[in-house]
């Protein structure tokens, strides 16, 4: 079994860590496009409607799937969370495809309200760029039967995770005047 984790790992490693690079270089490259293709015809709030309610779904699957975890109800607590990790990639792909058909709109607001809009919208960026690999890690541990491993992660990776989904409705709330 040891041999099998091993040549796996030899695998997955480089993977993860190729996905972690790309997708954060993906998205900057697209946020800096000259030209938009509107592929889907759809007005401006279309697509930011669509990830603040992955977000919001993605951090409920969070909350549920710790909860799940926490009786030891551990099934349960995978089916969760691979249900929260798809969401997390339907949002990717379709920010992606935002990028791409519209360019970001700016904050208008002023005050104390521009100032906590922006702190939250530059940890939430960051820190959706450090999620990638410990979610892709944290998964990989889980689903390989690395329980330890995949724990130790985990305590890591639940807490960012529910912070970028939760922030992501907030940054779809404060922008909501502006679309």
């Amino acid at each position: 079994m040891k041999t099998i984790l091993r040549n796996s790992e030899k695998v997955a490693v480089p993977v993860i860590i190729g996905l972690s690079v790309a997708v954060p270089v993906i998205v900057l490259v697209l946020m800096l496009l000259p030209e938009r293709y509107n592929l889907f015809n759809a007005n401006a709030l279309t697509f930011p409607l669509f990830h603040a309610t992955l977000n919001f779904a993605t951090a409920i699957l969070l909350i549920v799937g710790y909860f799940f975890m926490r009786i030891q109800k551990y099934n349960l607590h995978r089916n969760t969370m691979i249900a929260a990790f798809c969401l997390s990639v339907i949002f990717l792909i379709s920010y992606v495809l935002s990028k791409i058909s519209h360019a970001p709109v700016p904050y208008g607001g002023t005050g104390f309200m521009r100032y906590t809009y922006f702190f939250i919208l530059i940890t939430h960026i960051v820190l959706s760029a450090i999620i990638v690999p410990l979610v892709l890690f944290t998964m990989y541990r889980g689903l390989s039967g690395q329980y330890k491993k995949h724990a130790k992660v985990a305590r890591w990776t639940f807490p960012i995770w529910l912070y970028v989904a939760v922030t992501g409705v907030l940054v779809f709330l404060f922008m909501l005047p502006y679309y």
